[in-house]
């Protein structure tokens, strides 16, 4: 098994592994091209088997190594989830399975210790979105229920209920169209229309907006130091490993020396110098 162990912790494996992975996603884009598909379907699809096969000796070789320690790390069971699904049988009752193939791409954030602190930075700061995210919901929903109640009656395709004031509020805060579709044919009816949507784009928009944004930067920042501070620590252990032989060696030889000294000392009579 040592030999698989060294297999597996291979940085050459995990290169090889990204490899496979960038090929993988070359291959499931070129299944979505009818014209390639009509000339090398089979080629892909024998293709997509070999890295399927691929993937699943390397989950196989992990578990063998890392044993239960495999099923601890979140990283591990991402990837051992995105390979199980590509082995469900596609039926008719699972051919959405087929499209999710597709994430098999992702093993990608795994094999890239980059991506792998952006991912964990964007976990990090979910929990501190909770309140945000209360607040962006409170005062979306009552802007909703003052556009329904203002708009409502001159703009019921708009702002007839609360779900469709929601909807098209929604709308107006992705700044998608806001001003022709939405803006302008309130304004007909209602002139000063365009203070409320305006006071509404700079609140959602570009307020609470930004304070989701400086609870990522903030998270991903603490991520980054993070992953430095356990790469200098590897560093240290890797330096440590590698002059530990040699400190020993001088320990070794400044003993020998103690030695002969004190046998000089008595083979002459007098101190060893």
């Amino acid at each position: 098994m040592e030999w698989l162990r060294k297999l597996v912790l291979d940085p050459r494996t995990d290169r090889f592994i990204m490899v496979v992975i960038i090929l993988n996603a070359i291959v499931l884009g070129l299944e979505t091209s009818k014209t390639v598909t009509a000339s090398f379907g089979r080629v892909l699809e024998i293709l997509d088997h070999i890295m399927l096969g691929i993937f699943v000796v390397e989950i196989a070789a992990r578990i063998a190594v890392h044993r239960l320690a495999f099923f601890r790390d979140p990283w591990s069971l991402f990837d051992f989830m995105v390979v199980a699904v590509a082995l469900v049988p596609t039926t008719e009752n699972f051919s959405v399975v087929r499209a999710l193939r597709v994430l098999r791409v992702l093993r990608l954030i795994t094999a890239l210790p980059s991506l792998k602190r952006v991912v964990a930075g964007l976990l990090a700061a979910l929990p501190g979105m909770g309140s945000i995210v209360m607040l962006i919901g409170l005062i979306y929903y009552v802007f909703a229920v003052m556009a329904t109640k203002l708009f409502g009656d001159d703009k019921p395709e708009l702002f007839g209920t609360l779900g469709d004031s929601l909807f098209t509020l929604f709308t107006v805060m992705t700044l998608e169209g806001w001003v022709d579709g939405v803006t302008r044919p309130v304004m007909e009816k209602h002139p000063w229309a365009w203070l409320f949507f305006i006071i509404f784009i700079i609140v959602t928009t570009f307020m609470v907006l930004n304070l989701f944004i400086g609870v990522v930067v903030n998270a991903m920042q603490a991520e980054a130091e993070k992953g430095m501070a356990a790469e200098r620590a590897a560093e240290r252990e890797i330096v440590h490993e590698e002059t530990a032989p040699i400190l020993a060696e001088v320990r070794r030889l400044r003993n020998d020396m103690a030695e002969l000294r004190k046998e000089f000392a008595a083979s002459t009579g007098k101190p060893g110098s």
